[in-house]
């Protein structure tokens, strides 16, 4: 039976842009303007800046033909975890975005 002090959210839930315990999404129920919703959204800034920062980091280094051995596989893993970080901020944003009128799926030009 089930229990009638639950209650079911207003808003969607936002998936949080770091993982839970062991790696698991973790998800914030807020109307969006609370501490932790302030916190989220800095922290999602500061990973698309990073990734920014990489991508560029990246161009310079595929231009530079002295580049030690070792750099492109430390940059490989910094752009991993990067776009790791801007795939979950993507979703994040498109699980709070309002559904289409017609209930089909956004067009998404490429």
């Amino acid at each position: 039976m089930p229990d009638p002090a639950a209650k079911e959210p207003t808003t969607p839930l936002r998936l949080l842009p770091w993982p839970g315990p062991n790696g698991t999404p973790c998800y914030l129920d807020s109307d969006g303007s609370g501490l932790l919703t302030k916190v989220a959204d800095e922290m999602e800034a500061a990973q698309l800046r990073m990734a920014g920062e990489l991508l560029g980091h990246a161009r310079v280094m595929l231009d530079d033909r002295k580049v030690d051995a070792g750099e492109p596989r430390f940059l490989a893993r910094r752009l991993t975890e990067a776009l790791t970080d801007v795939l979950r901020v993507a979703e994040s944003r498109g699980g709070r975005l309002p559904a289409p009128a017609g209930g089909g799926a956004p067009h998404v030009s490429p």
